[in-house]
């Protein structure tokens, strides 16, 4: 078998194989499980191996190219018009094989463990924040219920505790007063757990060049710095700020036909965490536009004075992409770079 290019169906225990010749005859479809997988690719020469970017994809990459092969991901949206028939392993197997050959779509770069591990500490700390949250909102609702009310914020939380552990058994009974206080307890954990993360964000973001120029960006803090520091690969795969913004769904998604263009909201298309992450750093801007200095405060009031908060909030976010692609690519710090990366768009 002369096999050169192979979509590779990615799974947790039963994956895919889809391989063809040079000429695009297929020549193998097998299915393998798990424990056979690094053995198939160790007995065939190198060749183009496709996969989606998915669950365990980056792991998959990295030990197929270790055995000699050229792996690319692609995003799976892209891969999903290939398929040409109803949805099978099998089917999805060739429509990567098919997709990995188109020198159109970009491929998605392979992240090193370590980046992987940077990923997995932010989804952590944001899912900790996730249950912080539904914790709190729990304990003010239940103890609304006995009228014990408190102002949002940190400072309202600190009422509520004050509140719980003063209450008297007229005002809330027994049963209900320990079981909130368990509540109490478990928030309170979640803060410890959120306080030791972020502390080891800053101290990993002291050692990290990228990191530190990174937090002389306007609306870039620790984490977000260590976000873009780690899950942003290779900045310079994008060939301008423009398009980094819209890898992160900050641009107009467009619906144009006979020559009329319609551009509509943004796409909300990429990573959704580093574009959540810009959204409320933009947003924290907007409240405070000096701290951002006089050419990007100068531009911001310009455009709150003739549009929405929001679609400036969004702007905003957008901008702020671009400055940080700039800072990136180009290895240089925010008041530099500013220059050129924070013209109007």
């Amino acid at each position: 078998m002369e096999i050169s290019t192979i979509g590779f169906d990615l799974a947790k225990n039963s994956f895919q194989v889809h391989a063809v010749d040079a000429g695009g005859r297929v020549v193998l479809q097998r299915k393998l499980r798990r424990s056979a997988v690094k053995g198939f690719f160790a007995k065939l020469p190198a060749c183009l191996v496709g996969m989606e970017a998915c669950g365990s994809a980056h792991y998959w990459a990295r030990e197929l190219a270790g055995l000699g092969h050229r792996v690319k991901l692609l995003n799976p949206g892209e891969v999903k018009a290939y398929v040409r028939r109803n949805k099978t392993d099998a089917a999805d197997a060739a429509a990567i094989c098919e997709a990995v050959t188109r020198p159109h779509l970009r491929g998605v770069p392979v992240k090193a463990p370590a980046q992987q591990a940077v990923g997995v500490q932010h989804r952590v700390r944001d899912l900790l924040v996730g249950q912080r949250t539904a914790l709190i909102n729990a304990l003010r609702a239940h103890l609304a219920e006995f009228g014990i009310v408190a102002a949002r914020g940190p400072g309202g939380l600190r009422g509520l505790a004050a509140a719980l552990a003063e209450a008297s058994e007229s005002e809330l009974p027994g049963l209900a007063g320990e079981t909130l206080r368990e509540v109490m307890a478990a928030i309170a954990g979640l803060e410890a757990r959120l306080l030791r993360i972020d502390r080891e964000i800053v101290a990993a973001n002291r050692q990290n060049e990228t990191a530190r120029r990174l937090l002389t960006v306007p609306a870039i803090g620790p984490i977000g710095a260590s976000a873009f520091a780690g899950l942003v690969v290779d900045p310079l795969a994008f060939r301008s700020g423009r398009d980094f913004a819209a890898w992160l769904g900050l641009t107009p998604a467009e619906h144009s036909t006979g020559g009329r263009q319609r551009l509509g909201p943004i796409s909300k298309r990429g990573n959704r965490y580093l574009r959540r992450l810009l959204v409320l750093g933009a947003t924290s801007i907007l409240r405070r536009p000096d701290s951002a200095g006089p050419r990007l405060a100068a531009w911001i009031r310009g455009l709150a004075e003739r549009k929405p908060a929001r679609l400036v909030t969004v702007a905003l976010a957008n901008k702020i992409a671009r400055i940080v692609w700039a800072v990136m690519a180009r290895k240089d710090s925010f008041r530099r770079a500013a220059e050129e990366a924070a013209s109007p768009a």
